[in-house]
């Protein structure tokens, strides 16, 4: 064999190894980038963040869907009663759905016995986002049925969502605080209720629901239903930790009301939520959130990005409207402290907050009761009527 052709042979051996090299390189690198980020069809690079964080809940899209009426319950004081139906990530949800009789004279200022004088842009709208209630033991009809009466009879459309996994509702129970799942169903809730002025629900409605007649529009029920402007969120334990997520991910939620709420950013919930204190939680799996988030990224003063990342506390200065919480001094389920420090977080983030404390009083404000849907009546009735 020539030199020549040793020579062409080594640089041709040469440059392959080059070539290996630079390209295994760029591979790797891709995988790494992979890790970081992805960049989209415009040029965006967006980031891969844990589905449990803020922002994940933010790059999500809640489309909602058509509100089926499934079936029709006996009536509130001066308001009718539906179980309905939507849709959250390809799952049928169902709910409890109130919505306020219109009085003979809809324009007037006046409310008949059996109605509402019914706003010409519509009904103001409540998405009521109930507390821990066992999956397998939940219905729609069950618990709560005075607080969703005291907005209901009070000129409010109100949607109780049960959240997937609960009664009849497709999925399964995946519970609060280890994954955004049921505030999911509650953003695709208020996407929903916007659709209650679509044709397709009147026309869908009229023809199962047998006090809605035909000549619907000559007695106030006209196709502005819902003011989609005007929409608040109430919630309660579980609920109001979902409340808080949701409001600091949608500015279309004007107002929010929280009863005795687990409101901690994740790093309290870890430290001052004590294991001998009863927890709303999935059955079978106390802790399991906190094992498998600490297992994956550490305790959260080693990891104080990750932690603060999933804490809705961390994103107040988001959120698009007040808020007023309750608490009992005597709650045994979350302690008081939770919606204190909130109260101060949000001042500190210069939003408008109210808080209003019950001595002795449970988790359930039972002994305050009244007192307190007074004051969540006129706060809603204050920033959204």
């Amino acid at each position: 064999m020539s030199k020549k052709i040793l020579i062409f042979l080594l640089v041709l051996l040469i440059g392959g190894f080059i070539f290996y090299k630079n390209t295994n390189q760029k591979t790797s690198n891709n995988k790494l980038t992979d890790n970081l980020g992805q960049q989209d069809d415009e040029g965006e690079m967006k980031t891969d963040f844990d589905p449990l964080a803020i922002e994940s809940l933010r790059q999500g899209e809640y489309p909602g869907s058509e509100i089926t009426i499934e079936q029709t319950l006996d009536p509130g004081s001066n308001y009718s009663r539906y179980i309905a139906s939507y849709k959250s990530e390809g799952l049928k949800i169902y709910a409890l759905l109130t919505i306020p009789n219109p009085s003979a004279n809809s324009t007037s200022s006046l409310q008949a016995s059996s109605g509402q004088a019914k706003p010409d842009r519509g009904w103001p709208v409540i998405i009521f986002n109930h507390g821990y209630i066992p999956p397998a033991e939940y219905r729609t009809t069950e618990r709560y049925i005075a607080y969703t009466d005291g907005f209901s009879r009070n000129g409010y459309i109100v949607f109780r969502s049960d959240y997937r996994g609960h009664g009849n509702s497709e999925g399964q129970p995946e519970g609060a605080y280890g994954s955004n799942a049921y505030t999911i169903d509650v953003l695709n809730a208020v996407s929903s209720i916007k659709n209650l002025n679509s044709k397709s629900f009147w026309q869908a409605t009229k023809e199962r629901v047998q006090n809605l007649k035909e000549d619907a529009g000559q007695t106030g029920m006209t196709e502005t239903l819902a003011d989609p402007n005007r929409i608040g969120m109430w919630g309660h334990s579980l609920g109001g930790f979902v409340t808080l997520r949701s409001m600091v991910v949608n500015k279309d939620i004007k107002a929010g009301v929280i009863w005795a709420g687990v409101v901690a950013s994740y790093p309290d919930l870890v430290s001052r939520w004590k294991r001998g204190t009863p927890r709303p939680t999935m059955p079978g799996s106390r802790g399991g959130w906190r094992r498998s988030l600490q297992e994956k990224y550490g305790l959260p003063q080693d990891n104080p990005e990750f932690w603060n990342s999933i804490s809705a506390n961390s994103y107040l200065k988001d959120i698009g409207g007040p808020i007023q919480l309750h608490h009992g001094t005597a709650d045994h389920s979350v302690p008081v402290e939770f919606s204190e420090k909130l109260a101060d977080q949000l001042k500190e983030a210069g939003k408008t907050v109210e808080l209003f404390t019950y001595p002795g009083d449970d988790h359930n404000i039972s002994l305050s009761f009244n007192i307190a849907m007074q004051r969540s009546i006129e706060f809603f009735d204050k920033h959204l009527k």
